[in-house]
């Protein structure tokens, strides 16, 4: 299994976002059946748990939590896939 996104990575603009979820899914095409959270409750579950502890894992990495993160064009990303086509 792949990684998508390594810590050194940085995503710096929209089209860079949606070159990394296009790699995201096919990772997941790939090699779903191996993720360990491979349903949408447990993968969400996950989620909000890792954005709850991301202040740990970005000092794990001595790097610093975004401060200019658009959090909300996250959350209005995450909520438009319900139904988006």
């Amino acid at each position: 299994m792949t990684n998508p996104l390594t810590p050194q990575d940085h995503i710096a603009d929209r089209e860079a976002l949606c070159v990394f979820l296009a790699r995201f899914r096919a990772e997941y095409d790939e090699s779903g059946a191996e993720w360990e959270n491979g349903t949408l409750d447990a993968f969400l579950e996950a989620l909000e748990a890792w954005i709850s502890s991301a202040p740990g894992w970005y000092a794990n990495h001595k790097q610093a939590l975004p401060a200019e993160g658009d959090w909300t064009f996250f959350a209005r990303a995450l909520t438009a896939a319900r139904h988006y086509e």
